[in-house]
């Protein structure tokens, strides 16, 4: 039981900031994420709304709507 209390405690001695990094490198980090989602998401936008356009995808009821709104218009019946 001693022996396993020593081996923790060394390991941690040898190791003690394996995984610390600083606020300013977290953000940093964040931000680059935050900017990659953003990035990879108008692209997936835009990608759609040129599959759209050329008609190689079928839209949903949202897209139909912005797209084509007399479809929704009742006034006709």
């Amino acid at each position: 039981m001693g022996e396993e209390a020593k081996d923790g405690e060394a390991e941690s001695i040898q190791n003690p900031n394996s995984n610390r990094i600083t606020q300013t490198q977290f953000l940093s980090w964040k931000r680059q994420k935050d900017a990659d989602a953003l990035a990879r998401k108008a692209e997936v936008a835009r990608k759609r709304a040129e599959d759209i356009a050329a008609g190689a995808v079928q839209m949903n009821g949202r897209e139909l709507f912005l797209h084509e709104p007399w479809v929704f218009d009742n006034s006709l019946y």
